[in-house]
């Protein structure tokens, strides 16, 4: 690129911009939650670190959950939740100055619920359960150090060999990303 050149805008783009309309007005409407958590007191625990760890293989900087606050009959829905620290093992470098939690994590702490969910049923014994699918995925806000983010998981189908979940995740009760997530006996 030679010092001539120019940056061309795109054009119909961001139509509107320069009427002052936001970004977040051109933003899609959020969807509604997995299940009605009106009722749920969100700062119970049900399962604590420790009894995350009986089914989950995950530990330190790994295991993405702190605690459960809450699981419907059957394990078929879940509540997770996340204290988002700013001595993460990835505010350094991801974004300096600004770090915002990878979207891979926000994803993982979805998955760990939904394998937590599915190996507490004790229909099936085995040692670790990973996830093998993502689909649906889409990040709506940033997760920052100091939040807390609320991890919802909705069982779509528990099978001995494999389960499928509908995740979601808020911030201040704003979704910040939803998913379905697949998971299988690893080990």
């Amino acid at each position: 690129m030679n010092d001539t050149a120019t940056i061309r805008k795109p054009v119909g783009v961001l139509v509107g911009l320069e009427n002052n309309i936001t970004l977040g007005a051109l933003r899609p409407p959020a969807p509604p939650l997995l299940f009605d958590i009106s009722g749920i007191d969100l700062d119970a625990t049900v399962v604590d670190y420790e009894g995350i760890q009986k089914y989950n293989k995950h530990r330190g900087e790994a295991q993405q959950i702190d605690r459960i606050a809450w699981l419907g009959e059957n394990y078929e829905q879940g509540i997770a939740i996340r204290k988002v620290r700013d001595d993460e093992w990835w505010c350094a470098g991801h974004i300096p100055g600004r770090p915002i939690m990878p979207a891979v994590m926000m994803v993982e702490a979805a998955a760990q619920l939904s394998c937590w969910m599915f190996l507490a049923r004790g229909i099936v014994s085995y040692n670790f359960v990973g996830f093998t699918r993502i689909e649906d995925t889409k990040f709506r806000n940033k997760v920052e150090p100091g939040d807390t983010l609320v991890i919802l998981s909705q069982q779509v189908k528990f099978h001995i060999r494999r389960f499928i979940c509908d995740t979601m995740g808020l911030i201040n009760g704003n979704v910040a990303f939803e998913s379905r997530v697949t998971g299988m006996p690893i080990l």
